[in-house]
C-alpha cells in the first residue's frame, strides 16, 4: 500500500511539473486502434490511465464516445482541459480512478477497451489479473481490447531497484515487465488473442501491442 500511495503521488508530482509531457500527438498505439475501432464500427471506448489526454483527444476526434479514467488529478485536469480546447469535450467522460479498484461500470458497458502502458505500471500479477477480469466484464460481448506493455526485452529489464513479480524502478516510477505467460495468464474470457512487437522513444522502449476479444460473437480483429 506504501508503494502504491508513493507511485501516485510520483506521477502526480510529475504531471503537475510537466503538462503536456509526452507531448499532443497521439501515440502510434493509438492510431492503430483507432483505425480498427473503425473497421469494427466501435462506438464507445473505455481508455485506462489516459494521462495527459493525447490519445483521448485522438479517440474523440475520431468520433468514438470516450470515457478515461485517470488516478493522477493533475493529469486528469489536463485532459479536460485538452478536450475542451479541441471542442470534444461533450464525447468525453472523464473518471478519477485507481484501476485496482473494480471499475465502476455495469457488465456489458463498452464496444472497447484501450490503455497504453498501464498494464505495465505497479501493479502486481493478481491485480492484473483482477483488472483484465475487470475489462472482460465491461465490454460487451465481442467486445475489443487493445493494451500495451513493456516486456523482457526492454533495456530497462532487470536495471535498478527490484521490487519482485517482474518489476523494476527506473527514475522513480515502477515498470512491471511482460513475459508471454503473463499475457496468456491475462487472456482469461478472450480469444483471438495477437501480440505485436513494436518500439517507442529514444531508448527505444520494447513494448508489445495485445489484441484480443471478449468471447462472444466474431469480430475480426487482423488488418
Amino acid at each position: 500500500m506504501a508503494e502504491q500511495s508513493s507511485q501516485r503521488l510520483h506521477w502526480e508530482g510529475v504531471f503537475d511539473a510537466n503538462p503536456a509531457m509526452y507531448g499532443e500527438d497521439p501515440s502510434a498505439p493509438a492510431q492503430h486502434a483507432i483505425g480498427l475501432f473503425q473497421r469494427q464500427h466501435v462506438l464507445d471506448v473505455l481508455e485506462l490511465g489516459a494521462g495527459q489526454g493525447r490519445d483521448t483527444v485522438a479517440l474523440l476526434a475520431a468520433g468514438f464516445e470516450v470515457t478515461a479514467l485517470e488516478y493522477a488529478g493533475p493529469a486528469l485536469a489536463e485532459l479536460r482541459q485538452a478536450a475542451a480546447a479541441a471542442g470534444l469535450h461533450e464525447g468525453l467522460q472523464a473518471v478519477s480512478h485507481d484501476v485496482r479498484q473494480p471499475l465502476p461500470f455495469a457488465d456489458n458497458s463498452f464496444d472497447a477497451v484501450y490503455s497504453h502502458m498501464l498494464f505495465c505500471m505497479a501493479l502486481s500479477t493478481n491485480e492484473l489479473v483482477a483488472l483484465s477480469a475487470e475489462v472482460a466484464r465491461v465490454l460487451r460481448p465481442g467486445g475489443i481490447h487493445v493494451y500495451t506493455v513493456r516486456h523482457l526485452g526492454d533495456a530497462h529489464f532487470g536495471v535498478g531497484p527490484e521490487h519482485g513479480d517482474n518489476t523494476y524502478e527506473s527514475g522513480g516510477f515502477v515498470v512491471h515487465f511482460f513475459d508471454r505467460a503473463l499475457v496468456t495468464q491475462l487472456a482469461q474470457g478472450f480469444e483471438d488473442v495477437e501480440v505485436e512487437p513494436f518500439e517507442e522513444g529514444d531508448l527505444p522502449r520494447r513494448l508489445w501491442r495485445v489484441t484480443s476479444r471478449r468471447i462472444g460473437s466474431p469480430i475480426d480483429i487482423r488488418d
